[in-house]
């Protein structure tokens, strides 16, 4: 009785979780670093221009992600990096996250 109702409620939410759960592309993230950020931040994303612009080699996606957005919604304050944020999707942004995720990072203790 309760059988068909509870093999729809997980198939519902399996597919929901399929759909959420696509994979981002790195490859799209590198090429559009390439154009759009790595005069600032490097080509690998470890900046050898001025010591104030952030590292992204091994940063955390979702707060790369985050940064992003809170730039390109002003919620987080700094010209450069908003008109630079203006002009990317969401899509452009995860796979700009997922690229500068993938890479190693330095390490570094001084701050």
């Amino acid at each position: 009785m309760f059988e068909t109702p509870l093999r729809i409620i997980a198939l519902a939410a399996f597919a929901g979780f399929a759909l959420g759960a696509q994979a981002k592309d790195i490859a799209a993230g590198k090429a559009k670093a390439e154009a759009v950020c790595a005069a600032c931040h490097g080509k690998d994303g470890v900046t050898t221009i001025d010591p104030s612009y952030p590292r992204l080699a091994g940063q955390h996606a979702d707060y790369l992600l985050v940064a992003l957005m809170e730039y390109k919604s002003g919620a987080r304050k700094n010209a450069i990096m908003a008109s630079q944020a203006t002009g990317l999707s969401k899509a452009d942004m995860e796979n700009l996250a997922a690229y500068y995720a993938s890479l190693k990072g330095p390490m570094s203790n001084k701050r």
